[in-house]
């Protein structure tokens, strides 16, 4: 069990995902903002090494318009050899990587214009991780989207498009479960229908599931992982208390997480906390999981 915490290591000064307004997109400002994009992300890993955080999710715009039709410039081959680099050190180190695509990413809209600007993202996306060499376990996570007061149509919508993707696309595409229209349920649907592998958010299945217990829903989504996907990712979060619900947490509740280890004994996965002190909170479930030998941080 690798555990981690998404985009920002807020103990850090540096910022991964620093973007500019696109009325001043320039090639050079790209580059620049690229580059620091890049640095910020060799401190991260590093600091992430340092304490056993070995699950990292990347930040979606660490190449700032790159599916936009107004990049026009070769990032890929310019940058080719930081991005090398920087896999090197995130397979030596035996870190799992992810990267999830922005609500506006529709797979199963029925506006084309959404579908295509979709399709282009999670080429980028791919296009990433494809750079730094990484193997079929580094993941881009997506919703199914929108239901359109229609999920069967949806879910087949979907299916539809995600055949469409390249292959090297569909070897890194997970979907998961949502927390408000599609339910673990509906996910193995679709998996059913193309293979797509599930990606358990155990947050998004308390507030919109049937009330399953944690290890069967594990259970189930444990088997549309194959080999070459490694193990099954799992999102982790708890409600704010006081917050509306669905609201994430501003810290661990180490209770709650001691017991979502408890009930998934003995089912191997890794776990990416949704929580919004990040590494503060990461630090805490590490310590949290030390008796569990599960853990590999």
């Amino acid at each position: 069990m690798r555990i981690g915490y998404p985009c920002i290591n807020q103990s850090l000064e540096c910022r991964v995902g620093r973007t500019f307004r696109l009325a001043s997109y320039s090639e050079e400002r790209l580059i620049e903002t690229v580059s620091r994009n890049l640095d910020c992300l060799e401190e991260i890993l590093a600091y992430n090494v340092e304490h056993g955080m070995l699950f990292f999710r990347i930040a979606s715009d660490i190449v700032p318009f790159a599916s936009h039709p107004v990049n026009e410039f070769d990032w890929q081959e310019h940058f080719r050899e930081r991005f090398e680099k920087v896999g090197s050190y995130i397979r030596s180190n035996g870190f799992r990587i992810s990267m999830h695509p922005d609500q506006f990413n529709v797979l199963n809209s029925p506006k084309q214009d959404v579908v295509e600007r979709t399709f282009a993202e999670l080429i980028y996306q791919c296009e990433v991780l494809d750079l730094m060499k990484l193997d079929s376990t580094a993941k881009l996570q997506i919703h199914l989207g929108g239901a359109y007061g229609d999920k069967g149509s949806g879910i087949k919508r979907f299916a539809r498009r995600y055949e469409r993707l390249d292959e090297r696309l569909k070897q890194r595409l997970v979907v998961e479960n949502d927390d408000k229209s599609y339910t673990v349920e509906d996910c193995m649907e679709l998996h059913e229908i193309c293979g797509i592998p599930v990606l358990y958010d155990h947050f998004h299945h308390i507030c919109n599931g049937g009330g399953e217990p944690t290890d069967q829903m594990l259970h189930l989504i444990s088997d549309t992982w194959v080999q070459a996907d490694g193990d099954p990712m799992v999102d982790y979060s708890s409600q704010l208390a006081g917050g509306k619900k669905g609201q994430h947490t501003e810290s661990i509740d180490l209770d709650d997480f001691s017991a979502f280890l408890q009930a998934t004994e003995g089912i191997d996965f890794d776990v990416m906390l949704e929580i919004k002190d990040k590494q503060a909170s990461a630090l805490k479930a590490i310590e949290a999981a030390r008796s569990d030998p599960r853990f590999s941080g």
